[in-house]
């Protein structure tokens, strides 16, 4: 097994340059735990805590290691070590982190993960399917600089999975759209086709979207927990309590998240260009350049709307989230 098997390219070998000679080794964060980590290195898996000063010069939550990141390492007795230094990430998946503090909500961001190259983005076709929600994650991947697909797990749950799919792929710009039967692993068989040596593939979904019954039928064993979903309000609970990177067989890296109930966008307004590029296209052609959308006179975007071109919850969905990543601008 090689670094490269775990990710490690000419990138990170670049930043890796000033410690060559230290004795330090580099390691990818494999599993967060509450007091350390596990990394993976040429040593093979150690288990290793972050020296004070690494907190120290922190200047806040999101510099420190999460699961995905490249760390320098020194080795220490019994397959233990310390991490001296974190790599500068290649992409990172933020939030803002929920909560209030003082009575105001907290402006802080939360790093969910390091160094993803995809992401499939888990959706379930029963009472969880929601098309806002959708475009707050394809928000959240446009802003971190990984690629999206789209997964439509349960379609045995839905009446007519097709319709729901052509829904999505109205606002999935140019990510692709997938319908599966996570139970049935034949299903999956189309996902192998995005699994590729030293790439790191994240699985985000809500609680009970199938993102576990996913990896177990991708692995051919039960490798995660699988729990069920409430009969009463269509919720899961929360089977993965942890983040963790898998490596393959076959080659390839895929990471599963625990499910997340809140997801506060982290990043800036122009991080919609992408998730939401039909409105954006049909921006261009306002009549004035900083054209809001709303009651302007000219507007191609609200001109698409009366033509049945656009959905107008699609162009809600832009003002509020275009608002929310406005007011975060502000405040940090």
């Amino acid at each position: 097994m090689t670094l490269e098997d775990w990710g490690w390219s000419p990138f990170f070998a670049e930043k890796y340059k000033t410690w060559g000679k230290s004795g330090y080794l580099p390691a990818r964060v494999i599993r967060g735990e509450k007091n350390y980590f596990r990394v993976w290195s040429l040593q093979g898996e150690l288990t290793v805590r972050f020296a004070g000063k690494v907190r120290h010069k922190a200047g806040g939550r999101a510099d420190l290691p999460v699961v995905g990141d490249w760390v320098i390492i020194e080795l220490q007795a019994d397959q233990r070590g310390t991490i001296h230094a974190l790599l500068e990430r290649k992409s990172s998946f933020s939030r803002n982190l929920p909560g209030t503090r003082k009575g105001k909500e907290r402006i802080e961001q939360q790093v969910i993960a390091a160094n993803v190259d995809l992401v499939f983005i888990v959706s379930g076709l029963d009472r969880d399917f929601n098309l806002r929600r959708i475009e707050r994650y394809l928000t959240l991947v446009s802003s971190s600089g990984a690629d999206a697909v789209i997964l439509l797990n349960k379609t045995d749950l839905c009446e007519n999975p097709a319709d729901r799919k052509t829904q999505v792929e109205a606002i999935a710009g140019n990510s692709p759209v997938h319908l599966c039967m996570a139970r049935n692993a034949g299903e999956l068989d189309i996902l192998f086709s995005y699994m590729q040596p030293g790439k790191t593939i994240a699985l985000l979904g809500s609680s009970g979207v199938g993102k576990s019954t996913i990896l177990n039928g991708m692995l051919g064993e039960e490798r995660q927990k699988i729990g069920a979903v409430s009969q009463s309000d269509g919720k899961g609970r929360h089977t993965t309590t942890h983040r963790e990177l898998i490596l393959f067989p076959e080659g390839g890296i895929l990471m599963d998240n625990p499910g997340m109930r809140e997801l506060h966008l982290w990043g800036e307004a122009e991080d919609l260009a992408e998730s939401f590029s039909d409105i954006e296209s049909l921006a261009v052609n306002c009549k004035f350049k900083d054209c809001q959308h709303k009651t302007e006179p000219g507007c191609a975007v609200t001109k698409a709307i009366e033509a049945g071109d656009l959905n107008p919850e699609r162009l809600v969905s832009y003002h509020k989230l275009k608002s929310e990543l406005s007011t975060l601008q502000k405040r940090r």
